[in-house]
């Protein structure tokens, strides 16, 4: 009987073993998170409707960011990447990033798939001595922050960077229209409405296309 006992209790315990969620381990980068921001030029403006990431490990992480980009000083070209942006926790660095939008200015949606090039990580990873403005002191410091831009006609453009050592270009990449349109058509064609400073802008000056 006692050895009935052990025997049940040993699947029992197997079996709940078995049932249970494996973890993938932690992320082992030099820092807590790497960040994603987003960016547009000035009138020219977005709604991130989601941020997919597909990390090197090859695991998926859905609806990673979205919401709002900050905008540049100019409606013409673009800055050098920025600082801010949404910390990626628990996720490893980027493979690919799957990022779908709409532009206002234009009613239209898009998505695009970007291919994160093996240097990118490898910047991402690799301490840099520079001059921070906050402590006010030299420290080792890492480009941790991917910066999204997206402009009018699909165009995004991509860099790699940090606060204190500056941001370098990743690439230039064409998206493709949403044939579901905004939300893939949860939304039922309805954009999030324009701001009406940009509203008026658009009316008055056009879409630089061509610029970005």
């Amino acid at each position: 009987m006692k050895r009935l006992i052990f025997a049940v209790g040993l699947l029992i315990s197997l079996s709940a073993c078995a049932g249970a969620p494996r973890f993938p381990p932690a992320p082992k980068l030099p820092y807590p998170a790497w960040y994603i921001g987003f960016a547009a030029p000035k009138h020219m403006e977005v709604w991130v409707e989601t941020v997919d990431v597909l990390d090197k490990r090859g695991l998926a992480f859905f609806r990673v960011h979205g919401g709002v980009a900050s905008y540049t000083g100019n409606v013409e070209g673009w800055h050098r990447g920025g600082s801010g942006g949404k910390p990626i926790n628990n996720v490893d660095l980027p493979d690919q990033i799957f990022l779908r939008w709409q532009s206002l200015v234009e009613s239209q949606a898009y998505k695009v798939r970007i291919q994160i090039p093996q240097w990118v990580r490898n910047e991402m990873i690799r301490p840099e001595r520079a001059f921070c403005l906050v402590p006010n002191d030299w420290k080792d410091d890492y480009r941790n922050v991917i910066s999204l831009g997206m402009a009018p006609g699909g165009v995004v453009k991509v860099w790699v960077g940090g606060p204190c050592v500056g941001f370098k270009e990743v690439g230039r990449y064409q998206a493709k229209v949403e044939p579901l349109g905004p939300y893939r058509g949860a939304s039922k064609g309805k954009y999030i409405p324009l701001e009406p400073e940009n509203k008026a802008y658009v009316d008055q000056h056009g879409i630089p296309y061509g610029s970005w």
